[in-house]
């Protein structure tokens, strides 16, 4: 083998192999396509490696396995409680921000607000938060 032979084989075809199977294993890995899907993805995959390995990557939806969602959820719920207000003061500023742009009607709002000051109040059982 010549060294181009080599580079041709490392930094083109094996690189390629490995996006081809990681594709295969994926599909096979998801739960939310039924079989005969599965069978058409494989198809085109296998048939069409470079096309078909790129058109699935492209088409693929994010969430498509429960890790992915496990994933997707906690990153959601990290973000709520990074950036969500922590005290009342905080809670009733935002408020008063989205009604006044008009995001919130003006019963929303007292009924968030009757919510969020039945939380700071002691001894008193926290409202349900209005839908």
């Amino acid at each position: 083998m010549t060294f181009w032979d080599v580079f041709v084989l490392l930094l083109i075809w094996v690189p390629l192999f490995l996006v081809w199977g990681m594709a295969l294993h994926d599909i096979f890995r998801r739960d939310d396509i039924r079989g005969a899907m599965k069978a058409v993805w494989t198809l085109v995959v296998i048939f069409l490696p470079f096309l078909g390995t790129l058109i699935y990557l492209v088409v693929r939806p994010a969430g498509a396995t429960e890790q992915e969602r496990q994933a997707i959820d906690t990153a959601s719920r990290q973000f709520v409680a990074r950036y969500a207000p922590t005290d009342n003061a905080q809670q009733l500023a935002l408020l008063t921000d989205l009604r006044d742009r008009g995001a919130l009607t003006a019963q929303e709002f007292e009924a968030e607000k009757a919510r969020v000051l039945a939380q700071a109040a002691p001894g008193r059982a926290p409202a349900e938060p209005a839908l």
